[in-house]
């Protein structure tokens, strides 16, 4: 068995046995073969594209590839939740501890972010103290302690998607489903859990624009958990506008603790109860994701799960005297305010744009290797379908250096697309696969 030979059958559209992948993925993995080899077969996949044999193999040989956690100390049915990644998307911060109030044990790797979507890792760094890099013994501790814990990925867990995705990066061999399902998925399976729940995001924020690719991902991804005998569930969510209002990891967290003191925005509220109930629902502890849901609505309002998430602050190093003094978190230098350009409805926003603003004024990475500014970011005072005057704020940008908050201001203005008549915002949640 040889590369080359490997390479040719791919190129001419033919199936890739399980022991030709096995055979890629691990040579890969320990520096057998080349890169130059290996980009050419990913092109000829990005092209010639994989069954769902292949895909499902190309994941297990991932998985493989590394570490594999394994869970089995943890008392119950652990249920891992993964966002394919949005702006303002901190519904892991939320529905986590609603979850584990419900008695779901959440034993969650989370990573850190890259362009535009942010890492929830780096979010709960922007608390003082809290440690997101714990020994095994110690997250699972903590999970059999308080029922939940979030830490950092470990550099050993699904090793070869590291070197591929890195790879995939300057090829142009990103946009491909099977390359996409299996990167998320070998992660996903590596990390041990019992069940999945995917939150797969749709729109001009999102990395699938359409509802046809969102779907597509969705199903391969259902069908590659299930095949590997995990109970996985996918719900397609919208990504047209920001998600809650706050955009940037410090503003995230303080959103995300305004939610679980009930003030939340209604969509990241509402998203994160219909999250947590499927959560709920896939740890067993409801017979349906509409009790789940009832469940993790009981949570949120009764303070449980407020309660929960300072468990977890303290239990992790952190200081939850930030719970209820929002000065302890890093401050930005400086604020400026973006205003409405016309009168009328805001009928469209470009989420796309809202992100890049936000990695430029420092709350992103364009490479892993950059730091970010854990105060920075943006909060979208006005939101589609809402009314606005002329001259009226509807947004604010926060930052450290003050020309790159003047100019992202600039930009964000472009970003709210302002016309006379009033158009229904698209709906939150777009279809579910289970």
């Amino acid at each position: 068995m040889n590369m080359y030979n490997i390479i040719l059958k791919k190129r001419e559209g033919k199936a890739l046995t399980k022991e030709e992948i096995d055979f890629f993925i691990g040579g890969y993995t320990k520096g057998d073969i080349p890169d130059y080899q290996v980009s050419a077969l990913l092109m000829a996949i990005y092209f010639q594209k994989m069954n769902h044999e292949e895909t499902y193999n190309l994941t297990n040989a991932m998985k493989y590839s590394g570490e594999v956690i394994d869970l089995s100390p943890i008392n119950g049915v652990k249920v891992d939740k993964h966002s394919t990644g949005g702006v303002g998307d901190k519904t892991t911060l939320i529905a986590a501890p609603i979850a584990a109030a419900c008695g779901v044990p959440i034993a969650k790797m989370s990573g850190r972010g890259l362009g535009f979507t942010g890492g929830t890792i780096d979010k709960l760094e922007s608390i003082a103290g809290f440690r997101t890099a714990l020994s095994k013994d110690d997250f699972i501790d903590n999970v059999n302690k308080i029922g939940l814990s979030i830490i950092s990925q470990t550099e050993e867990l699904a090793t070869a998607d590291k070197k591929l995705y890195a790879l995939r990066d300057v090829t142009a061999t990103v946009e491909n489903i099977s390359l996409i399902s299996s990167s998320i998925m070998s992660k996903k399976l590596a990390l041990g859990s019992d069940a999945i729940v995917l939150d797969v995001k749709c729109g001009s924020g999102a990395f699938m624009k359409n509802f046809q690719d969102a779907y597509d991902l969705a199903k391969v991804m259902v069908d590659i958990g299930k095949a590997d005998g995990k109970k996985t569930i996918a719900l397609i969510t919208n990504m047209d506008q920001p998600l809650g209002r706050a955009v940037g990891n410090s503003l995230e967290v303080i959103e995300a603790l305004d939610t679980l003191k009930n003030q939340g925005p209604d969509d990241i509220t509402q998203l994160a109860l219909v999250l947590s109930g499927y959560m709920i629902y896939a740890g067993g502890k409801s017979a349906t994701p509409h009790g789940g849901r009832d469940m993790a609505l009981n949570a949120l309002e009764s303070g449980r799960a407020l309660e929960k998430f300072k468990e977890l602050i303290e239990v992790q190093g952190g200081d939850s005297k930030i719970i209820d003094d929002y000065s302890l978190f890093p401050q930005s230098s400086y604020i400026k305010e973006v205003y409405a350009l016309s009168e009328g409805y805001i009928n469209s926003i470009d989420t796309e744009l809202i992100g890049m603003a936000s990695l430029n004024v420092g709350a992103g990475r364009k490479r892993k290797e950059d730091a970010i500014d854990l105060s920075s970011g943006i909060v979208l005072n006005k939101k589609a379908g809402d009314y606005v005057e002329k001259g009226s704020q509807i947004a604010t940008v926060y930052g450290s250096i003050k020309n790159i908050v003047d100019e992202v201001a600039k930009q964000l203005e472009k970003a709210f697309n302002i016309e006379n008549s009033f158009k229904e915002p698209s709906k939150l949640i777009l279809s579910v696969i289970d």
